[in-house]
C-alpha cells in the first residue's frame, strides 16, 4: 500500500512538472519494439531509439556468390570488414552512403607466403592505428596479421602455457588490438580471460579472467566430501568470454555470452566488464531502482516466450565516442544500450523476419552513431539509425559532458515531450541544475524520480549556501537560546538569595 501511494505522488508529481510547458498529446509518436525500464522495474513502452534503415543481402551488394556462416563484423572508418567464415573468406566493402554499401575487394589469401597463405574459417579482424590488419584465422589455429594490402608480416600461435591443456586445440574467435599493436584474443575452451600478445608475437598472460561462480551451500559441502563425490560434482570455473571491443580510451568491454541465471543475480558475475590495463573490471553500475541496482545484463525478466529462457546472452559489444555502449543479446536478438553510469538507455529489437528483428544475431560494429549488425542465419547486415528522440538524447548528454548546461537543459525538455515516462530524462535536468548551483530545482528532479545519490549532492550544496546566508540569524538564535535560560536561572538565583538572605533572622 506504501507503494501504491508513492508512486501515485510520483505521477502526481511529474504531471505537475509537465502542466507548466506543453500538452505531450502535441508530440505524440509512433512507439515499435523499444522499451526501458522504469524506477519500479516495470516495462514502459518508450519512442524508438533507433529504427532500422536498410538490410543488406549478398544480391544488395553484388556478390558472386551467397554469403555463408558469417561470424564477424568490424568497422574501420568508412569501411566494413565482413568474416564471410564459410566461404573462407574476408569482404571489405566501402559505406557511400547509409542506404548504399559497396564492395571494395575480397580477401580469401594474403601475399608474402609461399604455403598455406589462405583462410580458413576466419572469424574476427581488428586494425591498428598503423593500418595493419589482424585476423582470427580459426581454421587455422592462429592470428595472423597483415598490412593494409594484407601482405603478410607475422602470426600469433597456441600459447605454450602450462595452464593451457596440451591437447586442446587452438581456436581464436575474436580479438582487439590496441595502440601499441597487443593482442586481445578470445579462444575457444580458454577461460581464464583474454589471451595478451606483446607486439612481437610474445604471449605474456591472460586479461581480466572473469570470477568464477559457485553455490555456497556446494563450496561447503566440497570442503568435506570425498574423493570420489569431488569427481562427480561440478567445477567452480570461470564463464568464457564470446566477444570483446576496446573503446578510444583503451579499455576493453569484454561479454560472457552463456551466463546461469543464478550467476548473473549474485554480486560477482556479470555478463559485461570493461576492463583497464590491469585487467580489473571498472564499469559503473549506478542504475538504481526501488530494491537495488539494477544490473547491466539485459532483460529483467527472463520468461520463457517464444521458446526462449533463461537471462539475455551477450555475443557482441560496441561504444561510441560518448562512452554509450550497445551489447548484442544473441537470445532474444535484443540492443541494449547503457551510459557510461551504467544506466539503461534503450531496448529494441527482437527474434523475427520484420525489418529490425533478427533470427541469429551475431556481431555487430557502428560507423558515426549507425549500428551495423550481423545476422547469422539470414547472412544479412541491417543498418540502425538515431530517430529524433535518439538524437535528442545524444545531444543533451554531449551537451551535458561539454559544460553546455543550458544547452543540455533544452534537449532534455524536448526529451520529456517525446516521452515523459522517460526517467534519465528527469535526472539529466537535475544533474544540469545541479552544475549550474540551482539547488533546490535540481532536489525536486532527482526527488521526482527517487536519484537519491544526487539529491543527496544538491542537498548539501543547498544546506551550505542556506547556512552562509542565514549565518547571522542562526547565531541569533543560538545565542538566545544560550543565554536566555542562564539569564533565566541568574535571576532564579538572586531571587533565592533575597528570599534566604540574613535580613529575615532574629
Amino acid at each position: 500500500m506504501k507503494k501504491l501511494f508513492v508512486r501515485i505522488g510520483a505521477m502526481a508529481l511529474a504531471s505537475a512538472v509537465l502542466a507548466g510547458s506543453v500538452s505531450l498529446s502535441s508530440y505524440a509518436v509512433d512507439r515499435s519494439y523499444s522499451y526501458n525500464y522504469d524506477y519500479w522495474g516495470d516495462v514502459q513502452d518508450s519512442p524508438d531509439f533507433y529504427e532500422p534503415c536498410k538490410t543488406f543481402t549478398w544480391k544488395d551488394l553484388n556478390l558472386d556468390k551467397k554469403i555463408s556462416n558469417p561470424q564477424g563484423l568490424t568497422a574501420d572508418g568508412d569501411f566494413l570488414y565482413l568474416c564471410d567464415s564459410g566461404n573462407n573468406r574476408i569482404i571489405k566493402m566501402k559505406r557511400n552512403t547509409r542506404e548504399s554499401l559497396e564492395v571494395v575487394e575480397i580477401y580469401d589469401h594474403f601475399n608474402g607466403k609461399s604455403s598455406d597463405n589462405t583462410f580458413n574459417t576466419p572469424t574476427d579482424l581488428a586494425i591498428s592505428e598503423d593500418g595493419n590488419i589482424f585476423i582470427a584465422d580459426k581454421g587455422n589455429a592462429r592470428i595472423v596479421k597483415v598490412d593494409k594490402d594484407f601482405n603478410y608480416l607475422m602470426e600469433f600461435g597456441k600459447p605454450n602455457d602450462s595452464s593451457i591443456d596440451k591437447d586442446l586445440a587452438f581456436a581464436p574467435t575474436k580479438l582487439v588490438v590496441d595502440t601499441a599493436e597487443r593482442v586481445y584474443a578470445v579462444a575457444a575452451g580458454i577461460n581464464k580471460g583474454l589471451l595478451k600478445y606483446e607486439s612481437d608475437g610474445t604471449f605474456t598472460n591472460f586479461h581480466g579472467a572473469p570470477p568464477a561462480s559457485y553455490n555456497f551451500v556446494d563450496y561447503i559441502w566440497k570442503k568435506f566430501a570425498s574423493q570420489e563425490q569431488l569427481m562427480k560434482m561440478e567445477s567452480f570455473v570461470p564463464t568464457e568470454y564470446s566477444n570483446c571491443y576496446i573503446n578510444e580510451d583503451g579499455f576493453i568491454y569484454a561479454v560472457a555470452g552463456s551466463v546461469a541465471e543464478e550467476d548473473l543475480k549474485g554480486s560477482t558475475v556479470q555478463n559485461v566488464r570493461l576492463l583497464n590495463l590491469l585487467g580489473s573490471d571498472i564499469l559503473v553500475r549506478n542504475g538504481v531502482y526501488y530494491d537495488g541496482k539494477y544490473p547491466v545484463y539485459g532483460d529483467l525478466y527472463m520468461g520463457s516466450g517464444g521458446g526462449m529462457t533463461g537471462p539475455s546472452q551477450f555475443i557482441d559489444v560496441t561504444s561510441f565516442p560518448n562512452e554509450v555502449f550497445v551489447c548484442l543479446d544473441k537470445n532474444r536478438g535484443r540492443l541494449f544500450s547503457y551510459d557510461n553510469q551504467g544506466r539503461l538507455l534503450f531496448c529494441c529489437g527482437g527474434n523475427g523476419n520484420m525489418d529490425g528483428y533478427f533470427r541469429n544475431p551475431i556481431a555487430l560494429d557502428h560507423i558515426g552513431y549507425d549500428i551495423y549488425v550481423l545476422d547469422q542465419l539470414d547472412c544479412a547486415i541491417t543498418v540502425f539509425t538515431l530517430t529524433n528522440f535518439g538524437e535528442l538524447v545524444f545531444t543533451a548528454m554531449e551537451d551535458f559532458d561539454a559544460g553546455r548546461y543550458n544547452e543540455s537543459l533544452e534537449s532534455w525538455n524536448q526529451v520529456i515531450k517525446y516521452d515523459g515516462n522517460y526517467d534519465l530524462a528527469y535526472i539529466g535536468i537535475g544533474r544540469a541544475y545541479l552544475r549550474q548551483k540551482e539547488y533546490k530545482t535540481a532536489m525536486e528532479y532527482f526527488k521526482l524520480k527517487y536519484d537519491a545519490e544526487n539529491y543527496s549532492k544538491a542537498y548539501r550544496q543547498y544546506r551550505k549556501i542556506w547556512v552562509e546566508e542565514n549565518i547571522v540569524v542562526i547565531v541569533i538564535v543560538l545565542l538566545v537560546l544560550f543565554l536566555v535560560p542562564m539569564i533565566i536561572g541568574k535571576i532564579k538565583s538572586i531571587k533565592y538569595e533575597f528570599a534566604t538572605a540574613d535580613i529575615f533572622k532574629v
